[in-house]
């Protein structure tokens, strides 16, 4: 395709036989005023209009075709309009060469003999020449060709039928187009390869590949309170304590020293193995007259899988270990906790979760629900699972989630042989919640919650002769807080009421308080707290429940890329409902962690308990030191 405009017959011949006594077209009428005006007046390169110079907007790097010349032959125009040479023909004027030859920004120098640097004739700015000044007014052909010399040039499509066209468009169409808007001093390629030749990347095409996360985070410490006694989480580091819940977050472990795991499909795959000596002053958590010191091996498994999915995430983690007592076999036990975690994006504003769990651990020998000292520390096990919907309506949330948790005791057997039945104490726990939220901004949601639950026992009648089937219910008010996630934070507050199928067991109403809080205080520091309350079931003869309030909170801060140090604490109180047993515990640790490389790390740690009880045979106090390898093949 060509971009010349076509030119009638008429007009080629007057351009032949160079004819100026009465031009027709409207560039040799400009250029003779151009030259032939006053001195004085203002030089056309500041009055030109820019749709007859400036190529239009869009224009390619092709050489511009050049205005026919009043002077010179017919051979010569279309020679010139055909991307011929700038230069002028023998005989012809040098009007042509210097004022009327256009060339695009992306020209080169050897297009045109006439044309500047800028892509213009080096006339085209310079003054007027009076010896070429006329007065003709221009005739009403001159004007129609006019109209269409303005408009913007562009490329030619396919002759359309009918009526005289330019470019292979009729000009009604020419017409409609608006002529572009006035350029300032010298058009360049740049602008045209800004708009045409970079490519714009649309991020909603681009999937979002989830990062492994550092190391192996676990589920909170703190057990879902309810089915279990959470007062087995004092046995920091040796047992299901807070102080040794892995380190949460995709910032626990520098990317340097950080563990790259298994490609396994669409999962990445983390495993790790920790193989702990040390030594502990009342492996049994008893009273301080029976304690019996020894020497602690622990052997720790763990596995962690993420998913490299766009639209969903699927995460999980899982320990599992054993403490071996040399010095006292009836305190080894093992224990082992877990979660997994399903997130499907059903689409914009609807999610899907899915969680299941599990918790296995045992009961110390001077617990108030055994009460009798038994020889082994007797297994106990909870699993569960959540299944959820949360719909957004603009900023109004609104999310549904069932759960299912069930509790199993083992038998526990006394020094003499007698064996003390706890399968009155299986049970399964039913929960549906209810939170409705309205995010005011991107940092601030408040939300109001209800919960409703039914515990039912396998057995209908506990040893004692209760029925011990329960319903609860629960409200709380609360916000979610995100602040340039420095500082994430969930906070609600309100009452729960549980009552009782036997009448002898009173109902419990007690305050309602749950908070979780990240701060990360530096790049280098990161503080986590933990409070949760609810109540628990138990076995005392004469109770209907525990209303239980754990608390923890734990510093992480690295001293170097490949050092850090962790310091934590807890604090647990226990009250009976219908008899007076009171429990107060805390406990403190201190672990540090010196990685060697990738797949290597020492680590050392001491761990402090006690707890106070008005039952009998119930305190302890305990203190405990910790040196091992951890190895993340």
């Amino acid at each position: 395709m060509t971009r010349d405009r076509p030119i009638t017959g008429q007009r080629g011949c007057r351009a032949g036989a160079g004819a100026i006594a009465r031009p027709r077209g409207f560039a040799p009428l400009l250029a003779a005023a151009l030259l032939l005006a006053p001195s004085a007046g203002p030089t056309y390169g500041q009055d030109v209009d820019p749709a007859v110079i400036a190529p239009a907007e869009g224009a390619d790097s092709g050489a511009q075709p050049t205005r026919p010349r009043s002077g010179g032959s017919a051979s010569d125009a279309g020679s010139s309009l055909r991307g011929g040479s700038g230069a002028s023909a023998p005989g012809g004027s040098a009007l042509g060469s210097s004022v009327f030859t256009q060339t695009t920004p992306g020209a080169t120098s050897g297009s045109g003999s006439g044309a500047g640097a800028n892509g213009f004739g080096s006339a085209a700015f310079g003054p007027r020449n009076p010896a070429f000044s006329t007065s003709e007014p221009p005739s009403p052909a001159a004007t129609e060709d006019d109209s269409v010399a303005r408009l913007p040039r562009f490329r030619t499509g396919s002759p359309t039928t009918g009526g005289a066209s330019v470019n292979g468009v009729r000009p009604s169409l020419l017409r409609q187009r608006a002529a572009p808007a006035r350029r300032l001093g010298s058009p360049t390629k740049q602008v045209t390869q800004i708009r045409t030749q970079q490519s714009t990347t649309d991020l909603r095409l681009s999937p979002v590949i989830q990062s492994p996360v550092s190391g192996i985070p676990l589920p909170t410490s703190i057990a879902p309170l309810g089915l279990v006694n959470p007062a087995g989480i004092l046995g920091l580091g040796l047992g299901l304590g807070f102080g040794n819940a892995f380190r949460a977050g995709p910032n626990a472990v520098d990317p340097a020293y950080a563990p790259l795991g298994y490609r396994l499909g669409t999962f990445t795959i983390l495993p790790a193995f920790t193989q702990s000596l040390g030594y502990d002053t009342n492996p049994n958590q008893t009273v301080a007259r029976a304690a019996q010191p020894s020497l602690v091996l622990r052997s720790e498994a763990e596995l962690s899988v993420r998913s490299d999915w766009s639209q969903a995430e699927f995460t999980s983690e899982m320990r599992g270990s054993y403490l071996e007592y040399p010095d006292n076999p009836d305190a080894s036990r093992p224990n082992a906790v877990g979660v997994s975690r399903l997130r499907v994006d059903a689409n914009r504003d609807t999610r899907i979760d899915v969680e299941t769990r599990f918790l296995v651990d045992t009961q110390r020998t001077g617990s108030p629900d055994l009460n009798a000292a038994t020889a082994t520390r007797p297994l106990f096990a909870s699993y569960g699972a959540t299944v959820g919907v949360q719909q957004n309506f603009n900023r109004l949330q609104l999310s549904l989630r069932g759960s299912i948790d069930r509790q199993v005791f083992e038998d526990a057997r006394l020094s003499n042989g007698a064996v003390i039945r706890q399968s009155d104490r299986d049970a399964n726990q039913y929960g549906l919640r209810l939170r409705a939220g309205y995010e005011v901004s991107p940092v601030f949601t408040p939300f109001v919650e209800t919960l409703i639950d039914t515990r039912i026992y396998d057995t209908p009648v506990d040893q004692a002769g209760l029925r011990r089937d329960s319903d609860g219910i629960a409200f709380t008010a609360g916000a979610s807080i995100e602040i340039n996630r420095a500082l994430t934070a969930e906070i609600s507050a309100g009452l729960q009421h549980r009552s009782y199928v036997d009448r002898a067991l009173r109902p419990i109403d007690a305050p309602l308080v749950n908070t979780a809080l990240v701060w990360a205080v530096s790049p280098l520091t990161t503080v986590r707290f933990n409070q949760q309350t609810g109540v628990i079931e138990t076995s005392v003869p004469g109770s209907s429940g525990a209303f239980t309030d754990v608390a923890s909170l734990e510093v992480q801060h690295d001293l170097f890329r490949n050092l850090s140090i962790n310091l934590g604490a807890t604090y647990l109180a226990n009250t009976y409902e219908g008899v007076r047993i009171r429990e107060r515990g805390y406990s403190a640790f201190a672990r540090l962690d010196y990685r060697f490389n990738r797949w290597l790390t020492f680590r050392g740690s001491y761990i402090w308990s006690t707890l106070t009880s008005t039952g009998a045979n119930s305190s302890y106090e305990g203190h405990a030191v910790l040196l091992g390898v951890r190895v993340n093949p």
